[in-house]
């Protein structure tokens, strides 16, 4: 008699399993936009240009800031041109510490406070983003997200911190600190930061970037992409599964690059199959056509990141009035 009642049991849990295939679908995004909220092209009058990034992220309605600009207001300025409300956006996620991406983050929390206090209360940032930038061995720290860490918490706000990668819906997932398998150097190698193994070279240890897993391959949103975006895709694909990229949305720092470095990336991102770009801050506008070009895509597929462009899943590329 245990033993049938140790078998009926078993019977019921299995029976509430999805089968296989069914599984494979739980952590898939069905529904995903993704509208740029700050970089540097706009049309200069209501929507601000600015050298920095943000972009709105809805996904199966979960509603996601990622990075909040360079300036204290353009975002918020930006927000209620283009009549998106922030009030009803829970989380953040802030990609690095860089003032470019993080300076409109405690103007935009404030902003909503008294409307709406659990609005943009609850940030994810990587492991590494509160570490000390000193200039000199010893001397004062030029990173700004201690500081804000003090002020964003006497609001009520709340850090996650990730020191590896993490489902925070099923298929949207945060990198965490990104691996750097392959040697991409999108940094300024002048500036030093102090970890728990000393006083090193600014990496940017914390680059963390957004990734969401869909049915037509996988979705990935940067700010910067200083861990370089081929380590930054070959990771994701590592822990998520080794799926085409089906779209390609923020800055990846190579504006400045040379002509080896960008005829290794696009060679990498035509491994991967990219099915769509929108390259936006620190791209560069030449890179943005040199990969449309060599990647065989055409203007529905890849253009320069504008204020107001999105992507949007089943749709494709909004490229905005100014990006047409």
């Amino acid at each position: 008699m245990r033993h049938l009642n140790l078998f009926v049991i078993l019977a019921l849990v299995f029976a509430g399993c999805p089968a296989k295939a069914d599984q494979e679908q739980l952590g898939r995004v069905r529904s995903l936009k993704i509208t740029v909220l700050s970089t540097m092209l706009a049309d200069g009058l209501k929507p601000l240009g600015e050298w920095g990034f943000s972009a709105l992220v809805d996904a199966d309605g979960h509603r996601i800031l990622f990075d909040t600009g360079g300036h204290a207001d353009v975002v918020l300025r930006n927000a209620q041109a283009m009549n998106v409300d922030l009030t009803n956006v829970p989380e953040v996620v802030l990609s690095h510490h860089h003032a470019d991406h993080t300076t409109g983050f405690m103007p935009l929390r404030l902003s909503v406070l008294k409307a709406a206090p659990r609005a943009l209360a609850r940030t994810h940032v990587a492991e590494g983003v509160f570490y000390p930038r000193p200039i000199t061995p010893g001397g004062a720290d030029i990173n700004q997200m201690p500081l804000i860490k003090t002020e964003y918490e006497a609001t009520g706000g709340e850090f996650i911190v990730h020191a590896t990668p993490a489902q925070i819906y099923p298929g949207v997932w945060l990198t965490g600190p990104v691996p750097r398998k392959y040697p991409e150097h999108n940094w300024t190698g002048s500036l030093k930061v102090q970890t728990p193994h000393g006083l090193e070279e600014d990496t940017v240890p914390e680059d963390m970037s957004l990734i969401f897993d869909t049915d037509d391959g996988l979705v990935v949103l940067t700010g910067c992409g200083h861990a370089g975006v081929i380590n930054i895709i070959d990771y994701a694909r590592s822990f998520i599964r080794p799926a085409r990229v089906h779209a390609l949305v923020g800055g990846i720092h190579l504006f400045d690059a040379s002509e080896e470095t960008l005829r290794w990336t696009e060679g990498k991102l035509r491994e991967f199959g990219m099915d769509n770009f929108i390259g936006a801050h620190c791209t560069g506008i030449e890179t943005v056509f040199r990969f449309r070009q060599d990647l065989g895509l055409d203007r529905a597929h890849a253009v320069v990141g504008a204020v107001g462009a999105s992507f949007e899943l089943g749709r494709g590329i909004n490229p905005g009035q100014i990006a047409k």
